[in-house]
């Protein structure tokens, strides 16, 4: 058996978007709607300056630079498959929120999701006590919830028919070192 290929990560560009609008779409689980705000909050990302990441070195000791959000996407085979996207949550003191994160369903399984989330907590050490992830209490959404799961967040709040009548909003939060 050989050992399945890490993901390589790197900053997105605007060049990236419309292989992010694929991911996004191929998953399945978003409204049109969704996938046009997601569209909407990736440009604003891009359109910053600098890193979309926060740079290579981004993490303890070094300085994210201003921006509305941050974004990374992972390859295989030289192939954008997933992307992770957050930002800090506006009127908290040291706490973020994972805003968007799409994986290919054909990668899905092979650590993507999670090299991405470890490398955004990695960039967020020591300037984040929080993470904060929004997601929907759907029967379709539960291999997204039992993943949170499986990389340390937990479950805290539920809020009934959030999205729509059925359609419950589920909070996950994950403390960070400091």
């Amino acid at each position: 058996m050989t050992p399945r290929a890490r993901p390589r990560l790197r900053d997105l560009t605007s060049a990236d978007s419309s292989r992010v609008h694929e991911i996004t779409a191929a998953t399945g689980v978003f409204r049109e709607e969704e996938l046009e705000i997601a569209a909407e909050v990736f440009r604003d990302c891009v359109a910053a300056p600098g890193p979309s990441g926060g740079g290579v070195g981004a993490g303890v000791g070094a300085e994210l630079q201003l921006r509305p959000y941050y974004a990374l996407g992972a390859e295989l085979e030289n192939r954008l498959v997933g992307w992770i996207c957050w930002g800090q949550t506006p009127c908290t003191e040291g706490t973020w929120d994972l805003y968007w994160m799409a994986v290919d369903p054909a990668a899905q399984g092979a650590g993507v999701g999670s090299a991405l989330v470890l490398e955004m907590e990695r960039r967020l050490t020591g300037r984040a006590r929080l993470v904060s992830v929004d997601t929907s209490g759907r029967a379709d959404y539960g291999p997204t919830r039992a993943f949170y799961e499986a990389v340390g967040y937990r479950a805290v709040a539920r809020v009934p028919d959030f999205y729509a009548p059925g359609d419950d909003q589920v909070i996950f939060t994950k403390a960070l070192p400091e």
